[in-house]
C-alpha cells in the first residue's frame, strides 16, 4: 500500500468514527444489562427468588463489574436501574456506575455481573439524590437464590438491598459493602438530552427513548408479571 493510499483510508476511518451514532456506547451497555436480566431469571436453580422480583421496589443490572487488584483492590462498572411506580409498573432506566475498593490480600483481575433488587423505598429516594455506599447509606446482604429459597424467604428478608453476582456462568448472593452506588449523569444526557434528571426519568418525563434502552424496563414488566401468576 502507498502512502496516498494509507493516508486515505486513515481519513475514511476518521470520518466514519465521527458518522457513528451518538450514545452507542450506552446503548451497548443496555443491550448487556438486559442480557443479565434475561439470564439470570431463566436460570431455573440459581435465579433471584419470585417473591423477591415481585415485592422489589428497584432493580440494577451492572454488566462485566471489573475488579482488580494486588493488595489495594477496587471494582467498577456501569449498568441500569429501573424502579417500581405507584401503579406497579417500571420504570425507563436511568444510567447508573458502581465503585468501591478494599484492603486485603487479592491478586488479579474478574470481571462479574452483578444485579441488585431493592427492598426498601428509602434505598430508592438515596439513588434519585445522587449517590450512596452499600453498607452505609442502605443495609446490604448477599442474597438467597434458587426455587427452594421461594418459600423460606419472606421472614428471613431483613436487608434493604439484595445483591447477586455471577462469574463462571453461575450466580450466588454476594457482600458489597463499601461499593458506592451513583447515578451516571453523563450517560443520561447522552440517551436521554442535556438537563435530564434521574426523577424525571423514573417519573417518565422523557421521550424518545431508544428501543434497547426501553428493552430493559419491558423485561423487568415481562418477568414481573410471571411470578405474579
Amino acid at each position: 500500500m502507498n502512502k496516498l493510499s494509507a493516508i486515505v483510508l486513515g481519513l475514511a476511518g476518521l470520518v466514519a468514527s465521527f458518522a457513528s451514532p451518538a450514545g452507542e456506547a450506552e446503548h451497548k451497555r443496555a443491550r448487556e444489562a438486559t442480557r443479565v436480566l434475561d439470564e439470570i431469571m431463566q436460570a431455573p436453580d440459581r435465579r433471584v427468588p419470585a417473591n423477591l422480583i415481585r415485592d422489589a421496589h428497584a432493580i440494577a443490572v451492572i454488566p462485566d463489574v471489573i475488579k482488580a487488584g494486588l493488595v489495594i483492590g477496587g471494582r467498577h462498572g456501569e449498568g441500569l436501574i429501573s424502579v417500581r411506580g405507584a401503579d406497579g409498573t417500571w420504570s425507563n432506566p436511568s444510567f447508573i456506575k458502581m465503585s468501591g475498593g478494599s484492603i486485603g490480600f487479592q491478586a488479579g483481575v474478574q470481571s462479574t455481573d452483578v444485579v441488585l433488587v431493592f427492598r426498601s423505598q428509602r434505598g430508592v429516594d438515596s439513588i434519585v439524590h445522587g449517590k450512596f455506599t452499600l453498607g452505609a447509606d442502605a443495609a446490604v446482604a448477599a442474597g438467597p437464590v434458587g426455587r427452594t429459597a421461594e418459600a423460606s424467604t419472606d421472614a428471613q428478608l431483613k436487608a434493604e438491598i439484595y445483591s447477586y453476582s455471577r462469574s463462571r456462568g453461575l450466580f450466588a448472593g454476594v457482600a458489597l459493602d463499601g461499593s458506592v452506588l451513583s447515578i451516571n449523569h453523563d450517560d443520561n444526557q447522552s440517551v436521554y438530552g442535556e438537563g435530564v434528571t434521574p426523577r424525571r426519568i423514573f417519573e417518565g418525563g422523557v421521550g424518545n427513548v431508544p428501543a434497547d434502552v426501553v428493552d430493559f424496563r419491558d423485561r423487568l414488566e415481562e418477568y414481573t408479571a410471571k411470578v405474579s401468576e
